[in-house]
């Protein structure tokens, strides 16, 4: 599910900005981007956000706003002047110009490093906070965006149940038409007076059975049903859920078409699969 938080506040003489992308995806993936000083806290951070997103493609970005009184940063004076020193003493011996010493200083390996304060355990607690705020503040848009899923998903299945309805109503004249079809054929090859007209009705009987599709509608029928219901309780991570139902919905609008033999049935088929696609495509939105 689709769906953006943002949290700044205060921990501590830190400031902290949290923010969290979440897009569609059928498993959890996290990329976090944090500052060095919370990597002790990195597999507290995933879990966080894992147990209460549940699932799709995150990006999540803490960023630190600093104050007047905090460190972002330490410079190790000492190493920096002796680097100083030596690289003085080589401007000297060579006759360069000295003034461009501090910016190539400043980059020398071990002069500026991230400051080593990290969070203290009640820091920790705090910030924790923040992060929970950011995750609701995300949820409320999922939540938005899931009351639009809801109702989409929702008229896929009934457009399904419709086209479902009017296949049992072709049922019979397709059964009509199949016999009528097999006793053409027999009187166009073997000649009206040169079958067994009981045997052909037993014949026909078998091949009929073998193609009915009432059964699969029974199912599809119940499946439907049971997605809706499934829609209608209160369970958290029903994505799944529904994505496993609609394989068994399109596993009986499958068979129906390949039994079919009945184009009027085939362009409901062709319906019922374009809906299910539809809502294979939402499903995966849901948690």
């Amino acid at each position: 599910m689709t769906g953006f938080g943002r949290t700044e506040q205060n921990v501590g003489d830190k400031t902290f900005l949290v923010d969290i992308k979440s897009l569609n995806g059928k498993q959890f993936e996290l990329q976090l981007k944090i500052p060095a000083f919370l990597k002790p806290f990195e597999f507290e951070i995933r879990k966080l956000l894992s147990e209460k997103l549940g699932r799709g493609s995150l990006d999540c970005m803490i960023s630190l706003k600093q104050t007047g009184s905090a460190k972002p940063v330490s410079i190790n004076t000492d190493l920096a002047k002796s680097y100083y020193k030596a690289l003085s003493d080589l401007s000297a011996e060579l006759n360069l110009d000295p003034s461009h010493i501090l910016s190539t200083l400043v980059k020398l390996p071990e002069v500026i490093t991230p400051t080593g304060d990290t969070l203290t355990d009640e820091e920790w607690k705090q910030f924790e906070k923040v992060i929970l705020s950011a995750i609701e503040d995300l949820n409320l848009h999922r939540l938005d965006e899931g009351k639009a899923l809801e109702m989409d998903l929702r008229l896929r299945i009934e457009n399904i149940l419709k086209q479902q309805e009017e296949v049992i109503k072709l049922e019979p004249l397709r059964q009509q038409k199949i016999k009528e079809g097999l006793v053409k054929l027999l009187e166009e090859h073997a000649g009206k007076d040169n079958y067994d007209p009981n045997r052909m009705e037993q014949e026909l009987i078998y091949y009929i059975e073998k193609i009915d599709i009432s059964e699969e509608q029974v199912r599809l029928k119940n499946h439907c049903e049971y997605f809706k219901n499934i829609l209608d309780s209160g369970d958290e991570g029903k994505g799944k859920k529904l994505s496993f139902i609609l394989q068994e919905v399109g596993r009986e609008i499958n068979t129906t078409g390949s039994k079919a033999y009945d184009s009027s049935i085939q362009k409901c088929v062709v319906i019922m699969k374009d809906e299910l696609e539809k809502a294979k495509e939402q499903v995966l939105n849901v948690l």
